[in-house]
């Protein structure tokens, strides 16, 4: 805004209604983002089953700050390299200064093992964890801890409307036992990314020392009135949204699960500044998905443990048991 000096007060009022009728530049820089508009007036819409059409935010998912974070990080892949959560074992960090939580090794055994290769076997890892839901039943988390839980996902919420009827217990009794933990969330396809994220948030704590919120990715099969798969382009803007929405509430950059079958179809070279966590079950990560980095390994789906009376899953830590308590330090909630 300009300032002149007047000599008198009548051309000094005519002056000032001028520069305040013609600031409506200013007046609109003011206005909130679309972002901020829809992440706040999401749809009350029940019916889980319709696809519905890309919000404004779907189809426009990146602002133009991000956007223009988006090229820089298109531009300087040698730069993000060198950050990228997705691997822990190479990530520079500084020394951890929080609590270490003692590491168990193993118990596990499994249902239907599997025979990986000797030299890439999830034997060879270190760190090992834990993802559970209500299927799951009651958990005795202090003994499932000593068998080699060491850290633990847990099913939160899916869709907009659903939470996992054990989520509060596990994530109480988790934290009881000094495991660290976080939640994670199963993308609908026909519901609003606004309104998943913010379900999302309304039911997960923000809670110190929690692991980054997990979004699991999957194709979930034919449905009567939603169909089994998306385009790529509404899965990215969808992704795009939700895990925006959660960064910015939690401070911490979600972990992508998913698994070959979706990755092939949409994730390859896609979210390089997220950490990635990927199911699979019959040969090590790099074999299915190549030049991939992850940071978690979902290696079984029918494992057996002491402290739960059904299978469960099995999951690896991509690092060293140093490199994992480097990389709490980094990414737990602070």
């Amino acid at each position: 805004m300009r300032l002149a000096i007047f000599a008198s007060l009548a051309l000094a009022a005519t002056a000032l209604t001028a520069c305040t009728s013609g600031s409506t530049s200013d007046v609109l820089e003011l206005r909130p983002s679309a972002e901020v508009v829809s992440s706040i007036n999401v749809s009350q819409n029940d019916q889980e089953d319709m696809l519905e059409p890309l919000s404004l935010e779907e189809q426009n998912p990146y602002p133009a700050p991000m956007a223009e974070q988006q090229q820089a990080q298109t531009q300087k892949p040698v730069e993000m390299a060198a950050l990228r959560p997705e691997n822990p074992a190479r990530q520079i960090a500084p020394q951890a200064t929080h609590k270490r939580s003692k590491i168990y090794s193993e118990s596990f055994r499994d249902a239907h093992p599997i025979k990986f290769h000797p030299a890439r076997h999830p034997s060879k890892f270190e760190v090992h964890g834990v993802d559970v839901s209500h299927w799951q039943s009651k958990i005795d988390w202090k003994t499932l801890r000593t068998q080699g839980a060491n850290f633990a996902f847990i099913k939160a919420t899916e869709g907009g409307k659903h939470v996992d009827r054990l989520f509060k217990h596990n994530w109480d009794e988790a934290k009881k036992a000094g495991i660290p933990r976080g939640a994670y969330h199963f993308m609908y396809w026909c519901r609003n990314a606004e309104e998943q994220a913010n379900w999302f948030i309304r039911h997960v704590p923000k809670e110190k020392g929690a692991l980054p919120p997990v979004l699991d990715v999957e194709w979930h099969g034919n449905r009567k009135t939603c169909p089994g798969k998306i385009s790529k382009k509404r899965v990215l803007a969808k992704m795009e949204v939700w895990s925006r929405m959660i960064e910015r509430h939690y401070g911490q950059k979600p972990i992508i699960y998913t698994a070959p079958d979706f990755y092939d179809d949409n994730l390859k070279g896609q979210f390089k500044d997220h950490s990635f966590w990927l199911r699979s079950v019959a040969e090590h990560p790099k074999m299915r998905y190549p030049n991939q980095d992850f940071a978690f390994w979902q290696y079984s789906g029918t494992g057996l443990s002491k402290g739960v009376s059904t299978k469960i899953d099995l999951n690896v830590f991509n690092g060293t048991e140093e490199s994992w308590h480097r990389w709490l330090q980094g990414r737990v909630a602070k």
